[in-house]
């Protein structure tokens, strides 16, 4: 009995590991690298969602939060290479089948991104709320048809 507890604590965290997600092979890493910038991106934009969602706006934070954004908006869009697309990507094929549907995303998002800006700028949360949700709106389009 102990010697079946022993080898079923070794070949638990095996087969625990195993059941992960591919890591990122290739030599620069794009898949992480996009990955990282999406995450960046989103922590820029998450607390601008709460303020608004919580009713507790913030100008000066929000106006920070939306900087923020401007200042890693352009991020992981080079890291959309052609050797890309591999496991473990949650990019879908159609990025690189219908490429320039993607660039027309890629641009959508980009310009919502820079009126969000520039609504926070003004401090006016009437101006700064359908700003923040044509952003919203842009990275739900793109997902909808290019990410898993």
């Amino acid at each position: 009995m102990r010697k079946k507890i022993l080898l079923l604590s070794l070949a638990l965290p095996l087969l625990l590991t195993a059941c992960g997600e591919p890591a990122d092979t290739h030599p620069d890493k794009p898949v992480t690298q996009r990955r990282a910038a999406f995450n960046t991106i989103l922590k820029a934009f998450e607390p601008m969602g709460m303020m608004l969602r919580d009713k507790r706006y913030d100008a000066d934070a929000f106006l920070q939060s939306a900087e923020k954004l401007e200042a890693t908006k352009e991020g992981p869009w080079r890291h959309f290479t052609t050797d890309s697309n591999y496991p473990p990507t949650k990019a879908t094929d159609k990025v690189w089948s219908e490429a320039a549907q993607f660039e027309t995303e890629r641009q959508g998002f980009l310009a919502a991104t820079g009126k969000l800006l520039e609504a926070a700028r003004s401090k006016d949360e009437a101006k700064v709320r359908p700003a923040y949700e044509a952003v919203h709106d842009a990275c739900r389009s793109c997902h909808k048809t290019f990410k898993k």
